[in-house]
């Protein structure tokens, strides 16, 4: 008798399982049109954007820059190129999870295995792009210097958040559109070649600026969580109207506990498979580890192009 191998009866017992499921509800396709204005950056506010600190290394340099958000809030950035490839730079967005920061790329070994994944891209002639979402690392200033994670004292009132979840990445998406103008105002970044790269949080984000931003080509979504009630109007599952078709790559744990490996199988095969897309399951929780590295970087070089294949 002819022997299965064991990947291949995993895969099967997987999609057998998703079978089984049904996928997440969604809105209707007239809804998620209604929503979109939502995420939609105004035109018309000064950017004020400028560079505020660099580091000149022997192989890449980084800048640090700062622009006015939509709500009026500084936004914080990183932007980092490397000095071996050609101008105008292809660029990949950097997009970090809940109660992180952009600073969670420049770390390896972190739960997004950041500074593997940043290096990879900068190793290959990408430049890169991270800011801090709404609320979170140095704009902590818009909750009051406070954490995204409220710690109840027992001897001061409870607090709650400050902001939902659904308007911390309203203002995130509108803040990335409203960097991409400032990249297309330096000159140095090739505007045809954006691609994206999101970590959990970063991930569900990648459903709305893909919805929303025909700039960015491409996007790889890494352990995104697609349905909460607790999400509102921001479940990234009822943005896979905008997904399908694009280039999109998701990338999820069998193990992670913040959704069912089922479910995302069903609502995968449902709304968003195409030729464009592809799904990629580790047997690993919400943490997947470097291993999800060569698999991100293979699909950013195949739908951005090599830089020295121009």
């Amino acid at each position: 008798m002819k022997r299965i191998p064991l990947h291949c009866l995993a895969s099967a017992i997987l999609c057998a399982t998703a079978l089984a499921q049904t996928p997440y509800p969604r809105v209707s396709e007239e809804a998620f049109r209604a929503r979109l204005g939502f995420f939609t950056a105004p035109k018309g506010i000064p950017l004020e954007a400028r560079v505020v600190r660099q580091w000149d290394k022997p192989d890449t340099l980084r800048e640090k820059f700062v622009f006015r958000g939509a709500q009026g809030f500084l936004v914080p950035g990183y932007l980092e190129f490397p000095k071996a490839a050609p101008k105008p730079y292809p660029l990949v967005l950097l997009l970090h999870g809940w109660s992180g920061s952009k600073e969670a790329w420049y770390v390896d070994g972190n739960n997004h295995s950041g500074g593997e994944m940043r290096k990879a891209l900068l190793g290959a002639g990408y430049a890169v792009m991270a800011l801090d979402a709404a609320t979170h690392g140095e704009r902590n200033v818009e909750i009051d210097y406070q954490h995204v994670n409220p710690f109840n004292d027992p001897k001061a009132p409870p607090r709650q958040n400050y902001f939902t979840y659904a308007e911390i990445s309203v203002q995130t998406v509108k803040d990335y559109q409203r960097a991409l103008d400032y990249l297309t105002a330096r000159g140095d970044v090739d505007m045809s070649r954006i691609g994206l790269v999101g970590y959990s949080m970063g991930g569900m984000d990648s459903f709305y600026l893909l919805s929303v931003e025909p700039r960015i080509r491409m996007a790889v979504a890494c352990v995104p969580p697609l349905y909460s009630e607790g999400y509102g109007p921001a479940s990234p599952i009822d943005y896979s109207w905008g997904v399908r078709g694009k280039r999109f790559l998701m990338l999820m744990g069998r193990k992670d506990e913040l959704y069912g490996a089922g479910k995302v199988e069903a609502s995968y095969r449902e709304y968003i498979e195409s030729p464009e897309t592809r799904l990629i399951w580790y047997d690993k929780g919400h943490t997947l580890s470097p291993i999800y590295v060569p698999d991100a970087m293979e699909f950013v070089n195949k739908h951005l192009g090599a830089p020295d294949q121009r």
